[in-house]
């Protein structure tokens, strides 16, 4: 090894080491809640930039299919924009967290990986539910959009929910705060770690209803795989194709088919 791939390795491992498990972690709830509280006041300002009273703002909000996906792509690209501030001053570089060029053995871990994740979440689930009778798998996460919608409408659903959460919630949980809790920590504790910070995130705290536990198990299950899978190719790519595959199913079973 030459002098100059020394420095470039030495300089490769500084970036992987220079951000921690307490920042990861801060940084990630300040990247996730920071986004929706601004945007939540940049809606807020609606009435006094219009003719609108809050009463229409809160109904256009709650109906629009549209104004739901300006909401969404705002969150979304505020909190990743939040993390590209800390990494750039931290100067981390996107490929430290996974964000590499894809290849084409992608495609075949996250075929495996799904599957994997389909099979180990199904028996996971009846052995907890053997251990807790009371646990009701069958209870339905909040959504956010009618199941009634078409064309343009459902695109924007199909965008908001398949295509905008992975790659966002891939790049914030598999990437940014795993790399920085596996930078001090064992990579397991790392996992277990991340993985509990993803599944809280979906029990619906704040909806006003039952906490949803379902979600939580099922995503922290996921989150484990996608972990794993991560490590084994050391990218993003195959975790965001499983998490859009897992997405992509839900959609079409609840907005096309209309299954559940």
């Amino acid at each position: 090894m030459d002098i100059d791939q020394t420095a470039s390795t030495s300089m490769d491992n500084n970036s992987h080491k220079s951000y921690g498990p307490i920042a990861a972690i801060v940084v990630t709830i300040c990247a996730f809640f920071g986004a929706q509280i601004i945007v939540g006041l940049l809606v807020g300002l609606l009435p006094s930039f219009t003719s609108w009273d809050v009463a229409r703002v809160n109904l256009f909000m709650k109906h629009s299919v549209v104004a739901k996906f300006v909401v969404i792509l705002l969150v979304e690209s505020l909190s990743l924009w939040i993390l590209w501030l800390f990494m750039r001053s931290r100067r981390v570089s996107r490929q430290s967290i996974g964000l590499v060029r894809p290849e084409i053995r992608d495609i075949s871990f996250a075929i495996v990986g799904y599957v994997g994740y389909f099979l180990l979440f199904f028996g996971i689930s009846l052995g907890v539910k053997s251990l807790i009778p009371g646990l009701n798998l069958d209870q339905e996460q909040e959504i956010g959009f009618a199941r009634g919608s078409t064309g343009l409408a459902l695109w924007l659903i199909f965008v908001s929910l398949v295509i905008l959460p992975p790659i966002t919630e891939e790049i914030m949980i598999r990437g940014f705060l795993y790399t920085g809790l596996r930078n001090k920590l064992p990579k397991i504790i790392a996992a277990i770690i991340a993985s509990l910070v993803f599944g809280a995130a979906h029990l619906q705290i704040g909806s006003g209803k039952p906490l949803l536990w379902v979600a939580a198990l099922d995503t922290f299950v996921l989150s484990m795989v996608l972990i794993y899978i991560r490590d084994k190719t050391g990218s993003l790519w195959s975790p965001i194709m499983i998490h859009m595959m897992k997405n992509g199913l839900a959609f079409v079973l609840l907005f096309m088919y209309k299954v559940v």
